[in-house]
This record gives structure tokens, sequence and C-alpha cells, in this order.
């Protein structure tokens, strides 16, 4: 004998599991969306120039060399998402400390404090005078352009020993990433930061005064790796300035001629640089340049820059994470020493990303690993730095006349990531270029 619902039970059984698995859908959905909350009660200004609505429309995932986020980088960059949330009780803190006064700044953020994809935009102040009398260097002509109320001009680009303290370690773990210290235990980052004692590591041009033939002015190029530089003829120009920036997979063997062969600045995060060193071997990128003028900037995304930093420098072992190794690490060199390490302030990359390139990614599921390019610090770091910017192999409007990178043996399309907004990044270069803050390598 055949056993049988009744119709009507058989239709509350149906209705009650639609419920059910709607129920569950809601559940999942909005798990992943975060709840308004009151940041700040300030009054603020929108700086948004280079937003573009339509940026994130054609976005890839799949990460390429320089782009690729290992899983201690993504758990590192889930905590951006839970730093919004401590951003509340930030001001609060902040005020019941002297000391954290005394090395902070308020300015009017950039983002509308009540928005959720806001950032603190509040910062360490460094009070390093210019290296030279220029007469005509950047951070004189940024008061007459549309960037005057974006630039800081003591913002800390550098950070070295004497940035760690326990106040500062409460302010900066609120960020994860490469905004903050949020993804850096306080004992790894104390014993790191504290090999960089040395005027070399907090000076960015630390043998100015060393040189012979000085100029009035620090002229820099700073080099991308973009396929405009593919037959350029731009090599000997490039290496002609006082300083050379360069950035990840920067192959130079057979592109002299387009490229330059100095390297002054080298800048990476231990990530990119390891992408780099697989999926560029085939053109001849063995690793960062080696060489007496070069010195090796950090961008540090979490403890693994922190971590080779301090073994590259003391000649030591790496005893935990990715890189771990019975023998010291030779990336720079058998012979490196302390002074030829830099690495970025996260204040410096966050101010970057609040103020220069808050990006429409920050709306969509890409925020948690959102960060400008390793190639648009490395370029900022220059403007805020250097007297006179040459920037050359950075993405321009017709890109789509090149190959990807100026090493590529075949036509490869530029392609886009939604851990960074080049589009963004390119307006800002044409917008730098129009205003006179820097002078754009363009082909058309």
């Amino acid at each position: 004998m055949t056993f049988r619902l009744p119709s009507r039970l058989l239709l509350w059984f149906i209705g009650l599991l639609g419920v059910a698995l709607l129920t569950l859908f809601v559940v999942c959905v909005t798990t992943q969306i975060p709840v308004p909350w009151q940041v700040m009660s300030l009054q603020s200004k929108h700086f948004r120039f280079f937003s573009d609505k339509n940026d994130s429309s054609s976005l890839e995932y799949q990460p390429s060399a320089e782009n690729e986020l290992d899983t201690a980088e993504e758990l590192g960059q889930n905590s951006l998402q839970k730093s919004d949330v401590q951003n509340s009780s930030e001001s609060g803190n902040d005020a019941k400390s002297d000391q954290a006064k005394s090395i902070t700044n308020s300015l009017k953020p950039v983002a509308k404090p009540t928005e959720l994809d806001f950032f603190g935009d509040r910062y360490a102040t460094d009070d390093i005078p210019s290296q030279t009398n220029c007469p005509n260097n950047i951070r004189k002509r940024v008061p007459q352009t549309q960037f005057a109320e974006m630039f800081l001009h003591s913002i800390p680009v550098l950070q070295w020993a004497k940035h760690f303290s326990p106040v500062e370690y409460q302010r900066l773990s609120h960020y994860g990433g490469a905004h903050g210290w949020g993804s850096v235990s306080a004992e790894v980052l104390n014993s790191s930061l504290a090999i960089l004692n040395t005027p070399a590591n907090r000076l960015m041009f630390d043998d100015w005064e060393n040189r012979a033939h000085r100029s009035e002015c620090i002229r820099c190029a700073v080099v991308g790796n973009g396929g405009i530089l593919n037959g350029s003829r731009k090599g000997k120009e490039i290496d002609e300035h006082d300083y050379v920036f360069r950035v990840n997979g920067a192959a130079l063997t057979g592109f002299e001629n387009d490229v330059g062969s100095r390297t002054s600045f080298y800048t990476f995060s231990t990530n990119t640089m390891r992408n780099s060193m697989r999926s560029y071997a085939r053109v001849g990128y063995k690793g960062p340049p080696i060489s007496k003028e070069t010195r090796y900037i950090f961008l540090p995304d979490h403890d693994r820059d922190y971590i080779l930093m301090k073994a590259a420098s003391t000649h030591t072992a790496i005893d935990q994470g990715p890189e771990r190794s019975k023998n010291p690490p030779t990336y720079f060199g058998e012979d490196v020493t302390v002074e030829k390490f830099k690495i970025y302030h996260p204040d410096f990359i966050r101010y970057l990303r609040n103020r220069f390139l808050h990006s429409n990614l920050l709306k969509t599921g890409a925020r948690r690993i959102y960060r400008p390019s390793t190639g648009a610090v490395m370029l900022l770091a220059a403007i805020h730095t250097c007297d006179q910017v040459d920037a050359y192999g950075f993405m321009t409007p017709d890109y789509t006349l090149y190959s990807d990178h100026y090493y590529d043996k075949q036509r490869r399309a530029v392609h886009f990531y939604a851990n960074h907004d080049m589009r963004m990044e390119m307006r800002l270069w044409q917008e730098l270029h129009n205003a006179g803050l820097i002078n754009l390598f363009m082909r058309q």
C-alpha cells in the first residue's frame, strides 16, 4: 500500500521549505553587507577629483604576477573591514592621550566620515626639511594647483625606529594590510623597526650631501614597466637623472636603450617581488637590481616584509613565515647593509588611498583588497620627496596601443584587476601632468 501525504499538508511543507531557503539566502547576503555606523561627527568637504562611476564594470578578479594576493595577505586584508568599526572610537581614544595628540593631526577628511568605506584621515607628522633649496620644486608649486588641499607636506613617507611606540601601535593597529600595523605583531614590528635607526633609513636621498656634483634641484626619473617604453629610446635620458626609481619586475638586461640601466630605488613588497621572480624569469628578471647605488624600499603588506627586511639587513636566517630559511636571504646581495633599506610608512599609503586614489572599488566586493598599486605608491612618494619628477612607463589614455609590459615577447593586452584601480591612476597622472607637478612621458 502506497503512503500519500494529504495535498494540503504537502503544500504547507513546500511553503515552509521555501520560506526556510529564502531566509537562509537573506542571512548569507546580509552578512556580507556592512552595517551603517557613525564614524566621526565632523563637517567635511569632498575632494574626489578622479572617481569614475563606471570603473568597476570591466574588472577581472584573476590576479597578475605583480598584483597576486596570497593567503597570508588576504587574511591581513580582512582586517580592513573590521578597522572601520573601530574608527568610531578612535577620536575619543586620541583625545585621552597627549602623546597621541602630539604626533597626529586632524584635518578635514576626504571621504565623508559617515561613508562605509572611510578610513581614518589622521596621520603622524614628520618635519624633515628639504634637502635642497630648489627655487621651483614640487612642494612650492602645489599651492597653485587643485591638489593644494589634498597635499600634506608633513606626512611621513618612510617609517623608521622612532615611529614605533605603544601609543602609535594602538592607533595603527586599527588598520590592516598596507594601511596600518593590524597585520603585524607588536614584537615583530618593534624588533624590525629598531634596526632602521640610521639617517639613511629616514632620508630618501641619504647620499645627496656626499655627491660631488650636486645640482640645485633633485631630479628624479620614476620608471614603470608599461609597454609604452618599448622602442622609446628613453634609456639615456632616464639614466641622466639624479635618481632613478623602479618597481617590481623591472627587467633591465637587453632593454637598456629603452629604460636605462641605473636603479637608485627599488620599490616592492615581498609578495610582488617573489611573484615577479617567478613570472618574469623568462625575460631575464632574476630579482631586485643590485648595485652600489641601489636602495630597497619595502611596501609593507603584512609581517612578511618586516621579517624579510630584518633578516636581510642583519644577515640572519628567517625563522617564520613563507620565506623561512636555513640561511640568510640573498635577494639584495650578500654584503647588503641596513643603510640600504627603507620602508614606506602605512600612514603614507593610507593617505594616498584616502586623498589621491579614493576609488569606487571601495563600494564593491573588492574593498577589502583594494589599495593603490605599488607603482602608484612609488610615483607619489617621488612627488612628495623629489624636486622634479619625470614619469616613464605609466599608463596613458592610449594604453591600448601598447603591450602590457615593455619586455613582453608577445603582445599582451593590458588587464585590470580588482585590487587596484588603474584607470583612476591613469587619470591622476594626467591631472598631475596638466598641473605641472610631473612630466609624464606620452607618445600621443
